[in-house]
């Protein structure tokens, strides 16, 4: 749950900026949002958790 709403808040901040930058105009922007929402209720959302679980934890398991 934590890296699901840190991911969502991470993607609407970068959408946010894209915005303001002027390189995402309204209408791509609500489209991009409306594909995220409909894609999560598919059946390919658990695959997609599962790869975006595996890719947060392999990046903390990165030592520096």
């Amino acid at each position: 749950m934590a890296i699901s709403l840190s991911v969502v808040l991470l993607l609407a901040i970068i959408l946010v900026v894209l915005m303001r930058g002027g390189s995402l105009k309204a209408g791509p922007a609500i489209v991009a949002v409306l594909f995220g929402f409909f894609l999560a209720s598919t059946g390919m959302a658990p695959s997609i958790n599962k790869f975006l679980d595996s890719l947060a934890e392999t990046i903390n398991n990165i030592n520096f």
